[in-house]
């Protein structure tokens, strides 16, 4: 029996074998049963794109001259099917004056084998085909199982430090007792840093939420003017505390009062964002900005610092996972990736300008047509 393993699950392999000759197909399946292998057969592309679609397979061997839908389409259909979650290799078999076999290579096939086949080279390239399925399958299992260890250890991870952040307030607040000065200081320092780390693994939550695909936006209307008031209110009093003046100029249009999105997640970004630059920024003026491009349907909403500012190699990643900045200040990376997984879920671009010393501007562009979630 031909056996494979991947993780901890142990099974036969699966080949679909796919050609319009009874007597091609009679030949290699007898070869690879021989070995152990699982064979189903197609003697047409719908036919192989239909059992394809019904129970995925480990590799497909596919004629690459077939009447109708020949081996290109088939190669092309399967390779624009989303519905298809693990990698599935191609071998195409083709005849040996087929003067074009870089066209199907250049489609998504993995290799290819000519006619007559000899059982040896047959072989060796399917064994072949199947380690590459294999090593990738096990690949992005351990990278599943890893997303999901961090999505768990995250999860399980707020609830104390929720707890503690509530105590932390009751302590404050005199709940318990009067405390001392000094007491006090240390508690406040406690409460600032277990407030810090909270935020920090919510954020990781989200992103790994958004790459499990378990982010479900709620898309509804949003007075995005009123969304930007709010924000800047919440994060006022940490700008006021750096002698900082936060300004709003909104565009004059209706626009911005029925827009389309899921609030919460705009709310998150524009924190986000406007907490950045109050956290770059030491002195001046931070601006929030709106304008509407009304022939391309697209509303921009600026938020402008004068802050330290960026350099230029680090904006290229700047919207990257796990990418910090090299500044102090620099958090876990994840903030600003996180906002460009929320703009890009609404349909929108994040961009950024920057020099150092001069501070930095955060373009979102969102549209203004009701997005489909």
């Amino acid at each position: 029996m031909r056996l494979s393993s991947v993780s901890t699950v142990t099974y036969i392999d699966k080949i679909l074998v796919v050609d319009d000759s009874p007597d091609n197909v009679f030949l290699v399946k007898t070869i690879l049963e021989e070995e152990g292998y699982e064979i189903a057969t197609a003697e047409n592309g719908p036919n192989a794109l239909q059992k394809i679609n019904e129970s995925p397979f480990d590799l497909v061997l596919l004629d690459l001259m077939m009447p109708g839908m020949d081996g290109y389409e088939v190669t092309q259909r399967i390779r624009e099917n989303t519905e298809i979650k693990s990698y599935m290799p191609i071998l195409l078999i083709t005849a040996h004056d087929s003067p074009d076999v870089a066209r199907g290579l250049d489609l998504g096939a993995d290799d290819f084998i000519r006619k007559p086949v000899t059982v040896d080279e047959l072989l060796a390239r399917v064994r072949c085909l199947l380690r590459l399925k294999h090593s990738i399958d096990e690949r992005d299992e351990i990278a599943r199982q890893r997303e999901d260890f961090v999505s768990r250890l995250t999860h399980d991870l707020r609830t104390p430090l929720v707890a503690a952040e509530r105590m932390l307030k009751l302590l404050q607040q005199g709940a318990l007792g009067e405390l001392s000065p000094q007491m006090l200081e240390a508690i406040t320092i406690m409460g600032r840093s277990n407030s810090n780390l909270l935020e920090m693994v919510n954020t990781l939550l989200e992103v790994y939420r958004f790459e499990a695909g378990r982010k479900s936006l709620v898309f509804a209307e949003v007075n995005l003017h009123q969304l930007l008031t709010e924000v800047v209110g919440e994060l006022n009093p940490l700008a006021a505390a750096k002698g900082l003046q936060v300004e709003m100029v909104f565009a004059a249009t209706e626009t911005a009062e029925k827009m389309i999105g899921d609030r919460l997640e705009l709310h998150r970004l524009f924190t986000n964002l406007l907490g950045n630059a109050i956290k770059f920024t030491d002195n001046g003026t931070i601006t929030i900005q709106t304008d509407v491009q009304e022939t391309e349907q697209v509303m921009n909403i600026q938020v402008i610092d004068t802050g330290v500012g960026i350099p230029p190699e680090q904006q290229a990643t700047l919207f990257e996972r796990f990418r910090p900045g090299s500044h102090k200040r620099s958090g876990s990376g994840l903030g600003l990736y996180l906002s460009r997984r929320i703009v890009e879920a609404h349909g929108g671009k994040i961009q950024v300008k920057s020099n150092p010393g001069q501070g930095s501007t955060f373009c979102v562009s969102l549209p203004i047509k009701p997005v489909s979630s």
